[in-house]
């Protein structure tokens, strides 16, 4: 079996997912072939430099081209989040695969949409969160599933970056709710969602604020300040469909963050913490022996925590974030092999934004909202 890929976009997203889509066979051995047929930027002699460096057979500056190509089986969407439904729909129109960057779309009713025509068309999807494709945060689900840490009860979570911390930076389309959506949320947040939600199960409801830290930044062309529309830093308190409790914290504007995504989960008998930043690290607390040797003991990322071992069989030696990448192509590629769906789709994406839009409707009006 042979899968044609298209892929729109070659910033940083898009880069990941030409390295995800070319690695991936020689990862794991057990997918179907990918041929990378079209890759489309502008302008045109963009799209063919870019399509010579990252190995595709052709480029266009027209996504309607790619997305209507009899040689694309599967449409990569790394362009900015304004452009993702609108070439989402027009490739599940076409009866194309999708792999989306997050999030979905700028509303929650554009990502509905998007998932309705999915689920409709019968194509499969995913959605690039990728942190939660970590061999680390899969062990720490199956440690919780277990009963290692007890009964799981609070969940505490921060992800911050600096690239918005400076307030002399130029405004761009990310301060516009038009173009971007939502802010940190947006960006961010949501990925500290999906894992909440992966590890405490669903969100029952929630109280938020967000704060806009520089309401205004400077034009590009020198003529004025152009004004912030979307949230710099946000907070919410959640309360998940168990009866566990949770914090969430992200900000864009933190000095000296880079990618900071933290988690502790707290259980009845231990607890569990993580940091991005230490990517190929777990730590975990038992409340177990003699209290005069109880510690928090550090797991090591290795083969015994797959899929570490198809890309290393020696523990220690780590993998990067675009491994990451190349486990959520190879588990895209499976999906579409077998038929079957995959995780995040389309619908497992609309919850985690329908809690980060949650969060933001409950800081505008001030109130508890239920999910």
């Amino acid at each position: 079996m042979s899968i044609g890929l298209g892929l729109i976009g070659t910033g940083f997203m898009g880069k990941a997912h030409a390295l995800a889509y070319r690695a991936a066979g020689a990862v794991f051995g057990d997918l179907p072939d990918v041929r990378l047929a079209l890759l489309c930027d502008t302008p045109a002699d963009k799209a063919a430099t870019m399509a010579r460096q990252f190995g595709f057979a052709a480029a266009t500056d027209d996504w309607h081209v790619l997305v209507e190509s009899p040689e694309v089986a599967i449409v990569s969407i790394t362009t900015p989040n304004g452009m993702h439904r609108e070439m989402a729909l027009a490739a599940i129109a076409a009866g194309k695969h999708v792999h989306c960057e997050k999030p979905m779309a700028l509303t929650l009713e554009d990502a509905r949409e998007m998932e309705a025509a999915a689920r409709a068309a019968g194509v499969r999807t995913i959605v690039g969160y990728s942190y939660i494709h970590n061999p680390a945060f899969a062990h720490a689900k199956r440690l919780i599933a277990e009963g290692v840490i007890g009964r799981p009860v609070h969940f505490r979570g921060v992800v911050d970056e600096d690239y918005q911390a400076d307030p002399d930076l130029p405004w761009t389309w990310r301060a516009k709710r038009a173009d971007a959506g939502l802010g940190t949320l947006g960006d961010l947040g949501c990925h500290l969602v999906s894992m909440a939600i992966g590890l405490m199960g669903e969100v029952e409801s929630l109280v938020a604020d967000t704060q806009i830290i520089h309401a205004t930044r400077p034009l590009a062309d020198g003529s004025g300040q152009g004004a912030v529309e979307n949230e710099d830093a946000a907070t919410a308190i959640l309360r998940f469909e168990s009866g566990a409790q949770g914090a969430l914290s992200t900000s864009r504007s933190a000095w000296g963050r880079k990618n900071k995504l933290d988690f502790e989960v707290h259980g009845t008998r231990g607890m569990i913490a993580f940091s991005q930043e230490r990517m190929n690290e777990l730590q975990l607390y038992v409340n177990d022996g003699p209290r005069a040797q109880q510690g928090f003991r550090t797991i090591l990322s290795g083969p015994e925590h797959p899929p570490y071992g198809a890309f290393c069989p020696a523990p220690g030696h780590q993998l990067g974030f675009g491994d990451l990448k190349t486990i959520e192509a190879a588990s895209f590629l499976r999906a579409i092999a077998a038929g079957e769906p995959v995780h995040p789709d389309f619908a497992a994406a609309l919850g985690f934004e329908a809690v980060i839009h949650a969060i933001d409707v409950s800081a505008r009006e001030g109130r508890r909202v239920q999910l």
